[in-house]
């Protein structure tokens, strides 16, 4: 088996951010895979998207993670795959997985600074993707 990882398609990156966010603390919740799911079902970037990517995809993330070096692979993978027009619709998603349980845990935040910083998104950008995530994911 070579060292070279596999090449994603720009919907792949988007999956590896979502499972990326959700696997960041250690714990994927029911929620955050509805969530996933959902947008993958829904949003026009995945129309031709080939759901039995996601396996892939995920274990691609999970196998990362196991790395020393994994965040900084992944965020490589990520910056080649996914064109920067782009790259808002990625902390996008990687905020709703996150907001997706009601609860934001430091690991996740943590990473959400990551990728605001790797995707170069603009803070007041940032600003306003958060808060419509977090209005889209108010319990009563």
């Amino acid at each position: 088996m070579s060292d070279q990882q596999p090449s994603l398609t720009a919907q792949d990156a988007l999956v590896a951010i979502m499972m990326a966010v959700s696997a960041s603390d250690e714990n994927i919740r029911t929620a955050e895979l509805v969530k996933i799911q959902m947008i993958v079902n829904h949003l026009p970037i995945f129309a031709e998207y080939d759901v039995d990517r996601l396996k892939v995809v995920s274990q691609t993330v999970f196998d990362l993670f196991e790395e020393e070096d994994g965040l900084d692979a992944l965020f490589g993978l990520i910056r080649d795959s996914l064109p920067e027009r782009l790259y808002e619709t990625a902390y996008a998603v990687a905020c709703d997985v996150a907001a997706a349980d009601g609860h934001l845990y430091e690991p996740e935040l943590r990473l959400l600074e990551e990728i605001r910083y790797e995707l170069n998104i603009d803070r007041l950008h940032a600003a306003a993707i958060e808060r419509g995530s977090r209005a889209r994911h108010v319990h009563a």
